[in-house]
């Protein structure tokens, strides 16, 4: 689907920023996809780790 040339007025808020009709818009959606999994991998990754349990 090609995007007319004043695709700018059809979109405001985030829309206009993140769509399926324009390159820029697709790609915004694919970096913050990126971004968000690039996220949570380094929540986990650097979450502090639980310490064993010793009786003595």
């Amino acid at each position: 689907i090609a995007a007319p040339q004043f695709y700018f007025l059809w979109f405001t808020g985030l829309a206009k920023y993140f769509n399926a009709y324009t390159i820029v818009g697709r790609r915004n959606c694919v970096l913050a996809t990126y971004a968000t999994l690039i996220g949570i991998g380094l929540v986990f990754k650097l979450k502090p780790k639980k310490k064993a349990v010793t009786e003595k």
